[in-house]
């Protein structure tokens, strides 16, 4: 796939867009400078990890360690010499140095799709806000759309959440295949990480990146927040199972106590979504959930961008912050769409999560509550960066689209 033709540019706009502007222009005008960074860098970096252009010559942590320290103590005289140049190449005759062609196709079909892009560009806002050059943010922005892309990809599997549709278009595992989805998905997490090292040339920072990121995509967030929501799922499942064969075991019941006129004309049994505590209790559970499953990753995006240009602890938690609630606010929004939304415009199936009995804001709060509480944690996250002053205008503006997003 070729790279955008849009040259890139880090310089921001002078000033943040007229509040009057329609919130569509004013979230283009936001994206606007970002988009084609991140799309040529996304391009630059399958390209640079599939092998098909080797650039091993510009710094490569990978090429280091694998031309130029064949045991470890070859690698240990490197550590205490502080010898960290790489070879000039890797010749791409090696048999591991090429991605197959059917693998390379199905992450770049995954991580090249067309997309909002919100993750990497939380990672340029937040490097914007906190006063460093976008630029230095790019290696955080490409890691964590390629550990979002194969979390999407994972995701769509039969086994997890079985979509065929995505962004419009078939899922990778039908485009493809199953198997060839798994590992695409599987590639694409050490892709991130590797990127990282290519990039990062501050050791320090790196360290911290690769640190935030492993933590925010592992058992303890992403894939452990997945985890849960597929065990509620379950749990939601076997409750509507008992609860059917309870009810039309009384229906038989009364039936019969009734006579052949009841019998004639059954009657439902009404039924309660529970008591406020018990309602209380899986809303509860549910933001625990998608604080990890989708929140973990919006965090994981600001810090990465705050990190990357230095910004010390006071910006990095008001970041934290933001992305608590922007992170939440974005699923209250996504569950509101699966009831609500356009499968054309939404570009995915809809009313799936409500027909599988799946846990989700509007079950719970209904539809009006859902949204007085996006509405709320959407203004909660723009309190929090107003520290930035003028600096936050994307973030905030980001914000505000994510409440009115159709898709």
């Amino acid at each position: 796939m070729p790279a955008p033709s849009t040259e890139p540019t880090n310089a921001a706009p002078e000033s943040s867009p007229q509040s009057d502007a329609p919130l569509k222009d004013q979230f283009d005008r936001a994206m606007a400078d970002f988009r084609p960074l991140v799309e040529r860098a996304l391009c630059d970096a399958v390209a640079d990890a599939c092998q098909r252009a080797p650039s091993w010559d510009s710094g490569s942590f990978a090429a280091h360690w694998i031309g130029s320290a064949p045991d470890s103590a070859a690698a240990n005289d490197d550590l205490e010499s502080g010898d960290t140049t790489a070879p000039t190449s890797i010749s791409p005759s090696v048999p591991f140095a090429r991605c197959p062609e059917r693998l390379t196709a199905a992450i770049e079909y995954a991580l090249l799709a067309p997309g909002k892009r919100l993750r990497p560009a939380l990672v340029l806002m937040a490097a914007e806000a906190c006063g460093g050059d976008i630029k230095d943010g790019l290696p955080g922005a490409v890691a964590v759309e390629m550990i979002h892309a194969y979390s999407l990809i994972h995701d769509d599997l039969p086994a997890m959440d079985d979509d065929d549709l995505r962004r419009g278009r078939a899922t990778v595992h039908i485009e493809f295949d199953e198997a060839t989805a798994i590992l695409a998905g599987d590639a694409l997490q050490p892709m991130a990480f590797a990127h990282l090292c290519r990039q990062i040339s501050n050791p320090s920072r790196l360290a911290t990146a690769v640190e935030l990121l492993a933590f925010a995509a592992g058992p303890a967030n992403l894939v452990g927040g997945q985890a849960d929501d597929l065990a509620a799922e379950r749990e939601s499942a076997e409750q509507e199972r008992s609860e059917r064969d309870c009810s039309e075991q009384n229906s038989a019941a009364r039936r019969d106590e009734a006579g052949p006129d009841l019998a004639e004309h059954p009657q439902t049994v009404p039924r309660t979504d529970g008591t406020s505590e018990e309602l209380d209790r899986r809303l509860e559970k549910l933001q625990a959930i998608h604080r990890r499953k989708t929140g973990a990753l919006f965090s994981a995006s600001l810090q990465l961008g705050a990190v990357l240009v230095g910004a010390d602890a006071s910006m990095r938690q008001s970041l934290a912050n933001y992305a608590s609630d922007i992170g939440l606010a974005f699923q209250v929004v996504d569950d509101l769409l699966d009831y609500t939304a356009d499968e054309h415009e939404l570009g995915k199936r809809v009313q799936k999560d409500a027909g599988r009995g799946k846990l989700t804001y509007p079950a719970i709060m209904g539809i009006d509550g859902a949204r007085r509480r996006a509405g709320e944690l959407i203004e909660s996250a723009k309190g929090h960066v107003s520290v930035f002053g003028d600096a936050a205008w994307r973030l905030n503006t980001l914000a505000d689209y994510v409440l009115a997003r159709t898709h």
